[in-house]
């Protein structure tokens, strides 16, 4: 990993460009393969209308969050599997430790797998207890036009480049800004510059993106 400054896109935004390095991508993409293994993606739907996502995700962590007919949750077992989520790789750990600035460890760790005609649309995270935690962002793969904006989904908004080994930290007064991915860049699909081929779990020209989430409020600070 690349020990490097931020740069503040907005209060609380945080983008770490190139953090992860061309070694410390191809930990996290071992890792991820394991994860993958023991917990095949699956295809969210949306809430009430059952209307599927664009995107495959599984999660690793004590908690994984899913969509379905019955609305947003956080839950302790594969959907599919009925089995509990395999443990967050430690390359994302220690991305958290470094640079997520909280002081519990996250609970819930997205994985999100992009094909090249993927999209998110504008959406605020906040199935959380815990909304003063940040939630940490690790790109791999082919570049994301991210999109962020503000509190409300009709504020002035903005696009960067997430690359593959970028971080995004979503924190503070950016806690709950709308954000998305507008479109996946393919032919920047660059998960290692040194020529190895993207992991298997990838699909050609795809993105994957993990997303680091404290969940419950810890303890302590509950009964501060």
């Amino acid at each position: 990993m690349r020990d490097r400054d931020g740069i503040a896109l907005a209060p609380g935004l945080i983008h770490y460009p190139g953090y992860l390095d061309d070694a410390a991508q191809g930990r996290l993409a071992a890792e991820l393969a394991q994860v993958i293994q023991a917990a095949p993606p699956f295809l969210p739907r949306m809430p009430r209308t059952g209307v599927p996502f664009s995107v495959r995700m599984t999660n690793c962590g004590p908690l994984g969050w899913v969509s379905d007919v019955a609305g947003y949750r956080y839950q302790p077992l594969h959907p599919n599997l009925g089995m509990p989520w395999p443990d967050i790789p430690e390359s994302a750990r220690a991305a958290w430790d470094a640079i997520a600035g909280y002081g519990a460890p996250p609970e819930a760790c997205l994985v999100n797998l992009y094909d090249p005609r993927a999209r998110m649309g504008l959406h605020q995270d906040r199935d959380e207890a815990d909304l003063d935690a940040p939630v940490l962002s690790l790109s791999l793969g082919a570049t994301a036009l991210f999109r962020y904006g503000g509190l409300r989904r009709g504020d002035p908004t903005r696009s960067i480049r997430l690359r593959s080994g970028d971080a995004l930290v979503m924190g503070g007064a950016s806690r709950l800004i709308h954000h998305g991915v507008d479109r996946i860049l393919a032919a920047e699909a660059d998960l290692l510059a040194t020529g190895q081929p993207p992991p298997d779990f990838l699909p050609s020209g795809g993105r994957c993106n993990l997303t680091l989430r404290r969940v419950r409020r810890p303890v302590a600070m509950r009964s501060a």
